[in-house]
């Protein structure tokens, strides 16, 4: 019975086991903010539940974009070796499907003259963690395992997956662009040119993958808009990368994405207004399990502008040198 039952709660991915754990003040520390406490069965076996923020497979109308629902992943894939179902984590770790335990990594890493380390001078120590008994008799035994990359522990909450796919993105700030430049001048109530330079990590469309035994998700991420904060108070959002200044072009305002100031920048520090790019990052997932999401990201690049006013040249009618206007401030 109590198999079959320690089965069935496996397949509810509750993470911690314990008998007779209903009150607060005996409850094993919560593993994080996305986790329930439940219990299940007449013996109150209770433990913590994650939860998945997933968009199930036909939930929603195709037509509408995914939203997120909280769920619970009900596919286990972690099991022992007669097939019976195991849960994937636990306060112990995360279960190995090959060493058959809830696999932790030893940090820090005992020195090169422990024999853990098999007389390897690479790789890393892994404590391999399992339950035995049952009941009052419920011990934890603990082996030690010297591997050269990462073990096969399987992860149940695809999200796992989606961030380590996200990492390996190396999302970068916006390759800002302006016209007149960083180290130019440019003139009240003339137009401003604002673009970013596109590339596969500041930009994409960019592709990456994570996986384990049993599980593997795909995410792709595209910056949808730009959002640039002027220093004067005021805010352009441009739902493209912009248009690149020629000079060909002359006075003209930017035809997708530009500003004009009405004040120069000469009571500013440094003499100049600063301006930040944020870009906006929409990143798509989907798993082998059939769960879809969304996550939203923004990436930030900053600059300055220096804005003045143009200065009035005073004529000699005489024909003598011309004599500019004295100016004051930048």
């Amino acid at each position: 019975m109590l198999r079959r039952l320690a089965g069935i709660i496996a397949a509810t991915a509750i993470l911690v086991v314990h008998p007779q754990l209903a009150d607060a003040e005996q409850r094993p520390p919560k593993p994080g903010p996305d986790y329930v406490w439940k219990c299940v069965g007449s013996r109150h076996f209770c433990g913590w539940v994650l939860k998945s923020y997933v968009q199930k497979p036909g939930s929603v109308d195709p037509g509408k974009k995914p939203t997120k629902k909280p769920v619970h992943t009900e596919k286990p894939i972690c099991h022992l070796p007669g097939g019976a179902l195991q849960a994937c984590t636990s306060v112990l770790g995360n279960w190995s499907n090959s060493q058959q335990c809830y696999m932790r990594r030893e940090t820090p890493p005992p020195p090169l003259s422990d024999p853990r380390w098999e007389g390897h001078t690479d790789g890393s120590i892994w404590a391999c963690l399992r339950e035995q008994g049952y009941d009052e008799g419920k011990h934890v035994v603990t082996k030690w395992v010297w591997l050269p990359g990462k073990p096969d522990t399987v992860v149940v909450d695809p999200l796992t997956l989606v961030y380590q796919a996200i990492a390996t993105m190396k999302l970068a700030p916006p390759l800002v662009r302006t016209a007149p430049a960083a180290g130019q001048i440019g003139l009240v109530n003339m137009p401003v040119w604002l673009w970013v330079d596109k590339s596969e990590n500041t930009w994409g469309p960019i592709v990456r993958g994570a996986s384990v035994p049993g599980l593997s998700v795909t995410a792709s991420a595209q910056v949808t808009a730009v959002n640039w904060s002027m220093g004067d108070g005021s805010t352009v959002r441009c739902e493209g990368p912009g248009t690149p200044y020629d000079a060909s072009m002359g006075v003209k305002a930017s035809p997708t994405c530009g500003h004009s100031y009405t004040k120069t920048s000469h009571k500013l520090p440094n003499c100049k207004y600063p301006v930040t790019a944020t870009a906006q990052w929409e990143i798509t997932w989907q798993s082998t399990l059939g769960d879809t999401g969304q996550i939203a990201m923004t990436e930030q690049a900053a600059t300055q502008l220096r804005i003045g006013e143009a200065v009035p040249v005073l004529v000699d009618p005489d024909g003598r040198d011309a004599v500019e206007a004295s100016k004051t401030g930048c």
